[in-house]
């Protein structure tokens, strides 16, 4: 947690609500995680299997591609290591694409992520926050609920899937929704990463004035 503003970027109190397509809407009986992928085996998981995971509590900074940054909000969540732990992966993994729900479809966004950068605390998939204006609360739909994935502060925030349904394990760095979109593949907001060309910006991109009222 650096607290370090990265170029182009506004600092926030608030904790804005962006998100693709429609909000999803959690059913504990139909839920389920996937890890699947370059694994030995495929496995998938109930939601109290979810939650029956080791957890950790940390503090972390959030940077949206959007331009808004916000600094010093609590989590509750599972690491990404203890979903790990719970396959064997095949030879030269090292890549992941993290999936969440899409207008119904379980798998319909997803973002690559290098597998090296998330075996800290700060790679979380959450379902409770706090900060200094809100005490301990579940994450709303709107932020992700039941379960979503928060990166490290090292990438932009369309790197966390919300409402996270699985964990695809890969040998190449395959590109995810928004990167097929031409968002940049690594996402870093202190090398300001955020479009693979700058003269083409993605659709989706709104900029401060998409978020500032939220």
């Amino acid at each position: 947690m650096t607290k370090t503003l990265p170029p182009g970027q506004i600092e926030t109190k608030k904790w804005p609500i962006l998100h693709e397509g429609d909000v999803y809407q959690f059913d504990e009986e139909t839920w389920r995680f996937k890890l699947f992928g370059e694994v030995e085996q495929e496995l998938t998981l109930t939601y109290k299997e979810v939650m029956a995971l080791p957890k950790v509590v940390n503090t972390v900074d959030m940077h949206c591609v959007t331009t808004w940054s916000k600094f010093d909000t609590t989590f509750e969540g599972i690491p990404f290591r203890e979903f790990m732990k719970l396959v064997n992966l095949k030879p030269n993994v090292r890549y992941v694409r993290i999936y969440g729900y899409l207008n119904g479809d379980p798998f319909g966004y997803s973002a690559n992520l290098p597998l090296e950068a998330l075996q800290g605390d700060d790679a979380l998939f959450v379902y409770r926050w706090k900060d200094a204006e809100n005490d301990w609360q579940d994450i709303s739909p709107k932020h992700g609920y039941p379960l979503r994935f928060i990166p490290p502060a090292q990438f932009y925030l369309w790197k966390g899937s919300k409402w996270a349904s699985g964990i695809e394990f890969m040998t190449e760095n395959k590109p995810g929704y928004w990167e097929v979109r031409g968002y940049h593949m690594n996402g870093n907001p202190f090398k300001e990463e955020r479009f693979a060309d700058r003269n083409n910006l993605p659709s989706g991109y709104g900029g401060a004035d998409e978020w500032k009222d939220l």
